[in-house]
């Protein structure tokens, strides 16, 4: 169940198709088509002066000019970039109003479960440490994403790459969540409080793993939701390589995102050994088990030559 809705309709004022520039930087965009709606606003598809634009318009000039920090504060990041880089800010004269806007990269691929079910469970580790090295670096800065689900994770169709989209619910060190989606939400799983620290992004994280070991939701029962979400990680085949870490994370164990990744890390290593163990004794088997053969082909062999030699001795 999403908790976020957009403010206010829009929809009289926007359409694909509609075609403006902007009051200040006098920059043209055109509407392609609707991406998605949150609390501050809509999210178009849009065709800038150099191509493809991710156009974000509002009603609240506060609520846009925050998230536009928030995008340049992802761009200071060190490393790769966090999020899509931000192009424009400006305002659109409607015939009726003013809507502030920003403008910042269309960034093309899946969410993060959809890619998980459509590549292979074998992108699980690849996709979960991706997602911690970027939860990292945002804690690092100061920042809690705050709103972390499936939609709002994308992976880049070129490079694979994780990136954190929508930007609303990212929330300073401290402060009370502004945003947030019921299912990845610790307080609704009444697992914490809703208040910005590394651990709600977490508890939100692994909830998103969870989600990719199965084919749907599942519904939150009455009762002791700890040991609901524990029957979750531990009966699900495909985490069983790393539910103690799944589970610690959903029961607030980590102070942060490195750690957790550490713990991640670490269980891929010791999978992959276990792995080559295993090929390493199969190889072994199959030699052993070829082994009588050889034998028997060899001695098959020498007696071939025996009752050629003694044909040739009788003649």
């Amino acid at each position: 169940m999403r908790m976020n809705s957009a403010k206010g309709d829009l929809d009289f004022e926007l359409y694909p198709g509609l075609a403006f520039r902007g009051k200040w930087n006098r920059k043209p965009y055109k509407l392609i088509r609707k991406l998605g709606a949150g609390v501050t606003g809509y999210v178009y598809l849009a065709e800038g002066e150099t191509g493809s634009v991710a156009l974000k318009i509002g009603t609240e000039p506060m609520s846009i000019t925050a998230e536009a920090n928030v995008l340049k504060q992802f761009s200071k990041v060190q490393g790769k970039p966090l999020g899509p880089c931000l192009f424009d800010v400006d305002d659109f004269l409607s015939a009726n109003s003013v809507l502030p806007f920003y403008a910042m990269e269309y960034i093309e691929g899946e969410n993060f479960v959809d890619f998980l079910r459509g590549k292979g469970p074998e992108w699980l580790p690849v996709l979960a440490l991706q997602l911690l090295s970027a939860l990292s670096a945002l804690h690092q800065q100061g920042w809690v994403f705050g709103d972390l689900k499936p939609e709002n994770v994308i992976v880049t169709r070129r490079s694979a790459e994780v990136r954190l989209l929508d930007v609303g619910g990212t929330t300073r060190v401290g402060r009370a969540i502004k945003e947030y989606t019921e299912y990845y939400d610790r307080g609704y799983w009444e697992q914490g409080t809703r208040k910005a620290e590394p651990t709600y992004d977490l508890f939100a994280a692994a909830m998103m793993v969870v989600d990719c070991a199965y084919p749907r939701q599942v519904k939150k029962e009455r009762g002791n939701t700890a040991s609901q979400l524990k029957k979750l990680v531990y009966q699900a085949p495909l985490l069983k390589p790393y539910r103690e870490i799944v589970y610690k994370a959903l029961m607030g164990g980590y102070g942060s995102a490195e750690a957790m990744k550490n713990d991640f890390l670490a269980s891929v290593k010791q999978t992959e050994e276990r792995s080559r163990v295993k090929r390493k004794q199969q190889r072994k088997a199959r030699k052993q088990k070829g082994a009588p053969i050889d034998l028997i082909l060899v001695m098959s062999f020498v007696l071939i030559l025996f009752v050629l030699y003694l044909l040739i001795q009788s003649f």
